[in-house]
């Protein structure tokens, strides 16, 4: 019986790897295997750091490796490891509804292997999606696949995902090119880093489908500079699936070939928007620029590409195996931070209601408050007001709650927020991270935020209301990119469901 320690950030910030480092100085090897595995993340991380021994989790509330270490150790005298409970933890039972409510497709093997480990991916079915593909040697079969499985890109804008790849792989050329959008900005999204952290394989697999898939021989994944051990462990993973040729060229023996490079981004939020992030990887400024020309004609240095964000990718090589019929309607990973009383990571069946997330998955807001809202999207999204908690998780029904599922940041508010304020902390955000390069974002969002501040200064008038609303309006039609589109958003969302907020700081009834 192995002892999993989850070692992703989250844990690894309370000590995760030194509790690791002290359990494996006690605990003898099973044959080649190591008793204690480092793993990806477990999912509850405001109960971190995690052990797993078995079926069981265990919140370690009080984490001293020695005397953790001495335990054990006194355990494995006893031959009485599967009795054993870590001194000062709590048990998480398998029933707890943040476990039990899951349906982890992505996140599979995330917690269960050292996600270092190339032979420990293998041996869960790594790889085993790409080789298949490379020996039907049928491009346009996978792509018909992933059109019928109804996967939609999981960055934010859902895109259908069969659609965006076919157009690529109809593109005349000889050379295109593949990008992983890995650089995510989102405050309170950190699912793509999850996945990058805990399996990196399953990352550079759902990535090799896709290039043999569209005809891409090169690819880049564009990743944040913020993320630092999500870095080291993809130059790791990349190397050893190079090594043993699941990348590079002649691909498991194949006369196919795709050679990977890591991107490391300075941290621009608006080179999430998938032009800034073409000219960032070209050498360039980071900066959008008009289109069309879409980047699946004209791309990386002039050439048709395909850009999917991590979590898409990391669907493919799942959706391949349980086939297109049982696969759909996928899952969808969400970060649940905020005032709740449980947060972390998760992996929810598409369509699942906010309400079983917030309420039941992650317990609902602390003790003595109630939810206010949940806001989703980001600064690209808007809150749902906690009348409307019962909404199903997926693209339409939030969009027409004027918010978006983004690519999967979930922040609870509670009874506590002030939801001007909050919009006045996104429209910062946006402001800040604009580049600047086109007037309706780099002075639009100056504009919205001084009238908020005034506003909570309890400065302004009525009329402030109707110009907060309609400069909202002129940035959302007139920006160029993403950024400056979707950035009032939160403003729209606090006019259309807590407009009586905004009304009382106005002295209006």
């Amino acid at each position: 019986m192995a002892l999993r320690i989850c070692t992703a950030s989250s844990c690894r910030s309370r000590g995760g790897e030194a509790l690791r480092q002290a359990l494996a100085a006690v605990a003898p090897a099973q044959g080649e295997a190591p008793m204690v595995t480092g793993v990806g993340c477990l999912g509850p991380c405001s109960d971190g750091p995690l052990l797993a021994l078995g079926p069981h989790l265990f919140s370690l509330q009080t984490p001293e490796p020695e005397p953790l270490a001495r335990s054990l150790q006194q355990a494995l005298a006893r031959n009485a490891l599967e009795q054993w409970q870590p001194p000062g933890s709590a048990l998480i039972p398998a029933a707890d509804p943040f476990l039990r409510l899951q349906r982890r497709l992505v996140l599979e093997r995330c917690g269960q292997i050292d996600p270092e480990s190339l032979e420990a991916a293998l041996a869960s079915d790594g790889y085993r999606q790409l080789r298949a593909v490379l020996q039907q040697n049928d491009p346009a079969a996978v792509v018909e696949a992933v059109r019928c499985s109804g996967l939609r890109g999981r960055g934010g804008a859902g895109y259908p995902t069969g659609l965006k790849w076919a157009t690529v792989a109809a593109m005349p050329g000889a050379e295109k090119r593949l990008v992983c959008n890995a650089d995510e900005g989102d405050p309170g999204a950190f699912m793509d880093r999850t996945v990058m952290e805990g399996d990196p394989h399953r990352l550079l697999e759902g990535m090799a489908i896709a290039a043999f898939a569209v005809g891409a021989q090169r690819g880049y994944l564009y990743v944040r500079a913020e993320y630092p051990l999500a870095i080291a462990r993809l130059r790791g993973a990349i190397a050893a699936a190079e090594e043993q040729h699941w990348l590079g060229s002649g691909i498991d023996g194949s006369r196919f070939g795709f050679h990977l490079e890591l991107r490391v981004g300075a941290g621009a939020y608006v080179c999430g928007e998938e032009t800034a992030l073409i000219h960032s990887i070209e050498g360039g400024r980071g900066t959008p620029c008009a289109r069309p020309p879409y980047p699946a004609e004209r791309g990386v240095f002039g050439l048709p590409t395909l850009i999917n964000n991590v979590e898409t990718f990391a669907n493919v090589p799942v959706l391949l195996q349980m086939g297109p019929d049982a696969y759909r309607p996928g899952t969808k990973v969400f970060s649940l931070t905020g005032q709740v009383q449980r947060s972390g990571v998760l992996e929810v069946p598409m369509g699942t209601p906010l309400r079983t997330i917030v309420e039941e998955m992650g317990g609902g807001a602390p003790a003595g408050r109630a939810i206010k809202a949940v806001q989703t999207g980001g600064p690209s999204g808007g809150c749902v007001p906690a009348a409307e908690l019962d909404t199903p998780v997926d693209y339409d029904s939030l969009q027409a709650l004027g918010t978006i599922m983004g690519s999967g940041g979930m922040v609870v508010l509670d009874d506590t927020t002030d939801m001007v304020d909050l919009a006045a902390y996104f429209m910062a955000f946006c402001r800040e991270e604009s580049c600047g390069k086109c007037v309706p974002c780099r002075s639009g969002t100056v504009q919205l935020e001084q009238l908020l501040r005034k506003l909570l200064a309890r400065q302004g008038c009525p009329a402030d209301l109707e110009q907060l609303e309609r400069l909202c309006h002129t940035v959302q039609q007139a920006s160029l990119c993403g950024l400056g589109q979707n950035a009032p958003k939160p403003v729209l969302s606090t006019l259309r469901h807590f407009r009586h907020e905004l009304m009382a700081l106005v002295g209006e009834p």
